[in-house]
């Protein structure tokens, strides 16, 4: 009896043993599975995030072209106004102008009339507006309106001789065109 106790005993120990070697293998074969399923889940992620990363990078392109698109329109609708108001107001300066150059025996009166010119100047300015230049400069349509041509020897070619309208710009824009004589 005392021979078959201990086989019993290392039937037992041998059962425990495949046993705890079974559970161990199980359990190496599910932390295996959670490793693939990991390393599939962790690669799914990484490819998630870079997709998720580049549809941010174009959002963030796109808003910051928006911005400087709707800043740019901004100016430029800006500028149009402007020219539109100061256009309706040029033949007021024009006037002014002519006002200023006729003479009178009262100097004050004509002094006074030079001030509001000078001071109707400088807003215009300030809004950006700027005179064109034309006597003496070289014919361009497209900031001058040639209104008669001249045979002169003494000038250049295409060079402005004379201006019976000043010519404004804001900016690049033209707001209005410089009335000229052309000579050659």
């Amino acid at each position: 009896m005392d021979e078959k106790k201990p086989e019993e005993e290392i039937k037992k120990e041998k059962e425990k043993v495949d046993k705890n070697i079974n559970e161990k293998q199980e359990e190496k074969i599910q932390e295996t599975e959670i490793k693939k399923e990991t390393k599939k889940d962790d690669s799914k992620l990484t490819k998630e995030l870079e997709e998720l990363n580049d549809r941010y990078k174009r959002l963030f392109a796109e808003f910051e072209n928006y911005k400087k698109r709707t800043q740019k329109e901004s100016l430029n609708k800006y500028a149009e106004i402007t020219g539109d108001v100061v256009s309706k107001v040029l033949p007021v300066l024009d006037n002014l102008e002519k006002a200023a150059e006729v003479k009178t025996e009262d100097t004050s009166y004509q002094e006074g009339i030079k001030l509001v010119v000078k001071q109707f100047s400088e807003v215009l300015s300030k809004l950006g507006m700027s005179e064109i230049e034309a006597i003496g400069q070289r014919f361009d349509p497209s900031l001058h309106e040639a209104v008669s041509h001249i045979d002169d020897p003494n000038k250049g070619e295409q060079e402005i001789v004379e201006e019976y309208r000043k010519g404004y710009k804001i900016g690049d824009k033209v707001i209005r065109h410089s009335m000229v004589i052309v000579a050659n």
